[in-house]
């Protein structure tokens, strides 16, 4: 699937805003840097970053947990 495709499946899981898919994908890398399982397979030489996009994108994480208030 093309990057710009994947972008948009993203976006429509954050009511388009560009700002929340950022912190999303950010929070979500950080976690699969800190050893969380990805939830998807891999593909060669992908960064953390593009499998969050990817996650979101394929509705596998809910974003709105990122976003849940202390």
């Amino acid at each position: 699937m093309r990057l710009e495709n994947v972008i948009t499946d993203a976006l429509v899981k954050t009511d388009n805003d560009k700002y929340k898919l950022t912190v999303a994908v950010s929070r979500r890398a950080v976690e699969l840097s800190e050893g969380d399982k990805p939830l998807l397979t891999p593909k060669k030489n992908e960064k953390f970053a593009d499998i969050a996009l990817r996650e979101i994108a394929d509705g596998l994480t809910d974003v709105k947990r990122f976003f849940k208030q202390a």
